[in-house]
C-alpha cells in the first residue's frame, strides 16, 4: 500500500474515533492507540496532514461548528467568490470550468469518445481519475479494502458503456491530483471538466463550485440557488451523482440541521475533508 494512502487511513481512523468520542474529549495517547503510533509519531503525522493538532482539529469536527458556518450562509452566493488563503496552493485557488458533453454524447453514453485513465494516491485517499482531450470526466475514490482496481474501471465503464478507455497517464489528470495534492498555485491555467449530466446536475455542480473552502451550505440552499427552491431532495440526488469527487466540492453541503448528511465516498471522508479545511483557514 503507498505510504501516503497508509497514513490517509491511519487519519481518517482517529478521525472516526473522534466523532464517536467527542463527548469524552479523548487524549493524544487514546487516539495514538486507535492507529497503533505513538503518541509522538501521531502527531507528528496528524500535524502534517492536518495542518494543526489533534486537539484543535477536534474543535472544526463538532456539530456546532457545522451549526455556525451554515448560519453563515445566507449571504454565501451574493458574495463574490473568494480565495482564503494567500499565497498557498489550496484546491479552491483552483478555478474550475465545465464544459458538457452534448447531449448526443450523453445520449449515445461516450460512443466515439476516447477516456483515459489511472490510479493515484492522494492525501484523501487512492483515486481512480479519467480524462477526455477535453478535461477530467470521472474522479472517485477506491477504497482496496472493498474494490479490486478491475472493479473501479467497471464503475467507470457503467458511466460511459461505449467509450474507448486505456489505462493511460495525462497531463489534465496530473493537474486533477495536483489540485487535490494541494500542489496547485493560484493562477495557473484553468482546471477544465468534461463532464456528462442532465442540465439539472449541470446546474447544481455549478453551484457547488460557488461553495468557498471551508465553508458549509444545506440542500435547500442549493435548490433556492438554482431557482428550484422546492427540489432540495432532487438536489440531493444529483450532489450524490458528482462524477469528479473534492473537484466540485459535494462535501461542503450538509444537512439544514447542521448533521453532516450521506456522502458517496463514505462520512468518514466527508468528516476529515470538512475539518481539514475548516483547520486550513483557522491555521491561516
Amino acid at each position: 500500500m503507498n505510504p501516503q494512502h497508509r497514513n490517509y487511513q491511519r487519519v481518517a481512523a482517529a478521525i472516526s474515533y473522534l466523532q464517536q468520542h467527542v463527548i469524552e474529549q479523548p487524549s493524544l495517547e487514546q487516539l495514538a492507540e486507535v492507529v497503533h503510533l505513538s503518541p509522538f509519531h501521531f502527531q507528528r503525522l496528524f500535524s502534517d496532514w492536518a495542518g494543526v493538532s489533534p486537539k484543535k482539529y477536534l474543535q472544526y469536527l463538532s456539530v456546532e461548528y457545522a451549526k455556525g458556518l451554515l448560519a453563515e450562509q445566507h449571504s454565501l452566493f451574493e458574495t463574490a467568490y473568494q480565495t482564503g488563503l494567500s499565497g498557498t496552493g489550496r484546491l479552491h485557488d483552483l478555478f474550475v470550468s465545465i464544459e458538457a458533453m452534448t447531449p448526443g454524447e450523453f445520449k449515445r453514453g461516450g460512443l466515439d469518445l476516447a477516456i483515459d485513465y489511472d490510479f493515484v494516491a492522494t492525501g484523501f485517499g487512492r483515486v481512480l481519475v479519467a480524462s477526455t482531450s477535453k478535461g477530467v470526466c470521472y474522479l472517485a475514490f477506491v477504497d482496496e479494502a472493498i474494490e479490486e482496481d478491475s472493479q473501479a474501471v467497471d464503475k467507470l465503464r457503467q458511466r460511459y458503456p461505449t467509450a474507448r478507455l486505456e489505462a493511460r497517464q495525462t497531463a489534465l489528470q496530473q493537474q486533477a491530483v495536483a489540485a487535490i495534492s494541494q500542489l496547485s498555485q493560484p493562477g495557473q491555467q484553468p482546471l477544465k471538466l468534461h463532464l456528462s449530466g442532465t442540465p439539472f446536475q449541470l446546474k447544481v455542480w455549478q453551484a457547488l463550485l460557488k461553495i468557498p473552502l471551508g465553508q458549509l451550505t444545506s440542500y435547500g440552499s442549493i435548490a433556492n440557488e438554482i431557482n428550484r427552491s422546492s427540489a432540495a431532495r432532487a438536489v440531493g440526488t444529483a450532489i450524490g451523482a458528482n462524477p469528479v469527487a473534492l473537484l466540485i466540492p459535494c462535501h461542503r453541503v450538509i444537512q439544514q440541521s447542521g448533521v453532516s448528511g450521506s456522502y458517496r465516498w463514505g462520512g468518514e471522508r466527508k468528516a476529515a475533508l470538512i475539518g481539514w479545511e475548516a483547520a486550513c483557514l483557522g491555521s491561516d
